[in-house]
């Protein structure tokens, strides 16, 4: 379902006219797509120059829910409309909103003096380039296509007109009245008759063609070679047309994807669209963030590279590179991590202090705390649904995701939690939801369904992933809670009662081994069945904020197998590899201050700076595992709440 873009970090903003150009970058898009579909894994972080939406995505969620066709242009009318407001009043309404410290995350290992910078100024200020798990970053550096004899002309992608093109899709989903398409053809040669049919086969699977006389005319007649029954298994990607695919090619083209300011699920449903597939076809390895600029590697199922590659040249701010034909898909959690390039604009700190940071950041490192992305953006904390999920509390689940809430939310939200205040009736309420999509959405057709008496089984409508986030967010919430308990009574040192791993195994460290290890070695436990606590003090604070939320620590089995919670180990403080940076200056805030890959394939230079510039900037680069907050990185050198409700009471100049 990404991500919930919410941190921006800065005390005072110069002027910027990056809402602007990403204001015409956004219409070219609608132009280019007619349409529109967190976070990176946890891995990269959203700004408040754009309004947060209510996202709840689970950081490891890879489900993408399939909507109506209508449903999806509602959908993109109102998210595309639903950005006005002005920044003070977005400020106000942001006062209920969450700080660090509602969520656990209050301290620092670094001694250095904080000091101010502007994050995502401009999304191109924060790239993302995925590793994998052979160890290599990926970048997009190669259009070039794997050539193969069997692939289709380049003429198959513009024999037919869009005219044809849109009867054909429609007749492709089952949407045209009639039986069959009839294509004339204008050049009546075998050569044009062949390119026609391989066009038709290749951009519409599921379709099959013949040559027809009609009226002296020659037609190509397009038609489903087996009704619905030959159409289902072909969208459904299991058994795509075989005899189209050569043997000796595998089954998967895996490419490079460089985007820029959309996230991963909307990227995908962008190309999905585009090639009139199904999203479920395409495998990745996590999801990156949408304001920013990213690179990681996708694998789709029996779709050749020079159909990719064609997408090069009708859509904006996408690319698509590096192809190769292999055996196998993709799986989340396969990378190593992610590689991040991050400009800080307009810093304040002296060149003493950035070198304290950064120095710290890479000897030291960063607590490895949950992001405030994990919590969600409004008065109601996801960490809260999860806890009344734990607690068996029904009533208190239905609750929290439909009563009104303060704070900044869309309109058609607003008059449905309204609506849901006032007459409790589902129906009335997702009448005034037009976005069904949504969590509030389905948990409505859910109550619907199965009646109000059967809250359950309505919120088992939601997608699995996305319920699941919601008890992964209290668990990240009790773990940021212990790991603060933890510093602050113990420091940033090893201690007897300390949990480390042998393998995947979690051990105590014992008082005689304490000098063997350091707090790199660390790790405390989410809460779960599977796992064991600390035998120290954090061990006993464990217990107590569980009871706290009338939970046993000794029983966290769920009747419903799905919400039962195993646990799982963290380590307590990361430490970036590959840390490098550099101060410069600037006077232009609209320049970007390095290449991106598509700028070196594009061969545009690096812009001049000034040596003395008004401005200064601290451009970093690091490298981190996955499910680590490059969020937290930041704070810890800025030494800052990284939380909107924080930021946008410190600048509201930031909103448009």
């Amino acid at each position: 379902m990404e991500t919930v873009e919410m941190n921006s970090v800065s005390l005072k903003r110069p002027h910027s006219e990056d809402d602007v150009a990403n204001a015409d970058e956004i219409k070219r898009q609608k132009t280019s797509e007619k349409s529109k579909t967190g976070n990176d894994s946890g891995q990269s972080i959203g700004t408040v120059t754009e309004q947060p939406d209510k996202s709840l995505l689970e950081d490891t969620k890879n489900e993408i829910i399939p909507n109506e066709e209508s449903e999806e242009q509602e959908d993109e009318e109102l998210e595309d409309s639903d950005e006005d407001g002005d920044p003070e009043s977005f400020a106000d309404m942001m006062k209920h909103g969450l700080t660090e410290s509602d969520v656990g995350i209050t301290k620092f290992v670094s001694c250095h003096k904080g000091f101010s910078g502007i994050l995502k100024e401009r999304y191109s200020d924060f790239v993302v380039h995925e590793i994998g798990k052979d160890g290599r970053v990926s970048h997009l550096d190669d259009f070039s296509v794997p050539v193969d004899d069997e692939d289709p002309s380049e003429e198959t992608f513009t024999v037919l007109s869009d005219e044809d093109k849109q009867r054909l899709e429609e007749l492709q989903l089952l949407k045209n009245k009639e039986t069959s398409v009839a294509i004339e053809v204008i050049e009546d040669t075998k050569e044009k008759r062949t390119v026609i049919h391989q066009a038709v086969k290749s951009l519409f699977p599921g379709l099959e063609t013949k040559t027809e006389d009609r009226d002296g005319k020659k037609y190509i007649i397009a038609y489903h070679a087996a009704g619905k029954k030959a159409l289902a298994k072909v969208r459904t990607a299991t058994d795509p047309r075989k005899h189209s695919w050569p043997k000796s090619r595998g089954s998967y083209c895996h490419f490079v994807l460089y985007k820029e300011n959309k996230d991963t699920m909307d990227a995908i449903n962008v190309l999905s669209k585009f090639l009139r597939v199904k999203p479920n076809i395409f495998s990745y390895m996590g999801t990156k963030d949408k304001r920013a600029i990213t690179v990681q590697e996708i694998a789709v199922l029996r779709i050749t590279a020079q159909r990719l590659a064609h997408l090069n040249k009708c859509l904006m701010n996408f690319k698509l590179g590096n192809f190769s034909y292999k055996n196998h898909p993709l799986k989340l959690g396969e990378l190593q991590g992610n590689h991040f390039t991050v400009v800080l604009r307009n810093i304040t700190g002296t060149d003493d202090q950035i070198e304290q940071a950064m120095h710290s950041l890479r000897e030291i490192g960063f607590i490895n705390y949950y992001g405030m992305q994990r919590f969600g953006t409004t008065a109601v904390p996801t960490y809260q649904i999860g806890r009344a999920i734990l607690q068996n509390n029904w009533n208190e689940v239905m609750d929290l995701i439909l009563k009104p809430r303060p704070g900044a939310e869309k309109g058609y939200l607003v008059k449905c939690r309204e609506e849901w205040a006032k007459t409790k009736d589902p129906a009335a309420a997702l009448r005034k939801l037009p976005v069904k999509r949504c969590v509030e959405g389905q948990l409505l057709r859910g109550l619907l369904k199965y009646g109000m008496k059967n809250i359950i089984s309505a919120f088992g409508i939601i997608p699995r992933n996305n319920r699941l986030m919601y008890i992964h967010s209290y668990q990240s919430y009790v773990w940021n809670n212990m790991v603060s308990k933890r510093i602050e009574e113990y420091g940033l040192r090893a201690v007897a009662g300390d949990l480390t791993l042998k393998g995947a195994t979690a051990v105590h460290i014992e008082e005689g081994d304490v000098d063997n290890y350091t707090i790199h070695d660390v790790v405390m436990p989410l809460p779960g069945f599977d796992v064991i606590y600390p035998k120290h003090k954090i061990g006993e604070a464990y217990k107590e904020m569980l009871v706290a939320d009338n939970l046993d620590i000794n029983n966290m089995r769920h009747k419903i197998r799905d919400y039962s919670l195993s646990g799982a180990y963290r380590k307590i403080i990361i430490r970036p590899q590959n840390v490098n940076w550099e101060v410069v200056a600037y006077d232009d805030p609209r320049i970007p201050l390095f290449t991106t890959d598509l700028d070196k394939l594009e061969g545009k230079p690096l812009p001049v700076l000034p040596t003395d510039g008004k401005f200064r900037a601290l451009k970093m680069e690091f490298s981190l595992p996955p499910s680590t907050y490059a969020t937290m990185a930041i704070r810890e050198v800025l030494k800052m709440d990284t939380s909107i409700k924080n930021q946008t009471q410190l600048n509201t100049t930031w909103l448009r």
